[in-house]
C-alpha cells in the first residue's frame, strides 16, 4: 500500500521517516519528495509497505503525530493516471 505523509518538517530525513514506517512492519520503498531547484524538502513524501495490514496500523498509529516542530498527517495515497 502506498502511503502519502503531509506536512513534514524541512529537515525531516528519509532514514527518520524509514524509521518511523519500519516500527510497523516492512518498507518497500521511501521516497521523500525533493525541489529539483534546490534539492531541498517540499515538506511530504510517500512510504510504500507490502503488507495492508501493517500500512493500515502505521497510519493510524502515526497520523496526528508531533514529528520535530510539525503534526504530520498520514493517509492512504489516491492512485492517479493508467498504469
Amino acid at each position: 500500500m502506498k502511503i502519502l505523509i503531509r506536512n513534514l518538517s524541512r529537515s525531516t530525513t528519509e532514514a527518520e521517516l524509514l524509521a518511523m514506517f519500519e516500527a510497523h512492519g516492512a518498507v518497500q520503498s521511501c521516497n521523500l519528495v525533493l525541489d529539483q531547484h534546490n534539492g531541498k524538502s517540499k515538506g511530504f513524501a510517500f512510504v510504500e509497505m507490502p503488507k495492508i495490514g501493517d500500512a493500515k496500523a502505521a497510519i493510524k498509529t502515526l497520523n496526528g503525530t508531533k514529528v520535530g516542530d510539525n503534526i504530520i498527517r498520514v493517509k492512504k495515497a489516491e492512485e492517479t493516471g493508467a498504469k
